[in-house]
């Protein structure tokens, strides 16, 4: 299936770790790419070693990205884990894949939507496929079998409370 969890709200990755804690409990294996990330601080980063089946790639570089004109690095890199991502799907090799804050970056257009749409819809129903991250567009929320919108009512974060280690990232 095609998971797709999106929304102004926290909790989009939280929950597609969720399907991969769940999944390595049943021994499937599981691969997240994490388009926009690199930071080995991550708690999900760090973590992946003690969960067995899963592996994390962080490939995008812990600079902020300038979503309006993204920089020719930026683009290189969704790119080179697009890449990866239509490999991991196309060989099966793992059971599911977790294409963290893909949403995003179609939505910026820093990959072409139809590409991505056109090869998911390909592979939809071969493993399980989860992507994240707001701004989901609605092609991919049509193509999707599950869409959970995560919308925020209330967050910390306005109150001055900065992002908590291994809470929040």
């Amino acid at each position: 299936m095609l998971q797709v969890y999106t929304g102004t709200g926290k909790g989009k990755t939280t929950a597609a770790l969720g399907v991969a804690l769940r999944g390595a409990g049943h021994g499937l294996k599981t691969l997240m790419l994490c388009f926009l990330k690199d930071d080995p601080e991550y708690g999900e980063a760090r973590a992946a070693s003690f969960v067995p089946g899963f592996e994390l790639r962080q490939v995008g570089r812990d600079a902020f990205v300038n979503f309006r004109n993204p920089e020719q690095i930026d683009l290189d890199l969704c790119r080179a884990g697009w890449e990866a991502a239509k490999q991991a799907i196309a060989t099966k090799q793992f059971d599911i894949v977790i294409l963290d804050e893909l949403n995003i970056v179609l939505a910026t257009k820093m990959l072409p939507l139809e590409e991505v749409l056109d090869f998911l819809k390909a592979h939809q129903h071969e493993l399980e496929i989860i992507t994240t991250g707001r701004g989901a567009p609605e092609e991919l929320i049509k193509l999707a079998d599950l869409v959970t919108d995560m919308s925020e009512v209330k967050h910390y974060f306005h109150k001055g409370v900065s992002s908590r280690l291994g809470i929040d990232h």
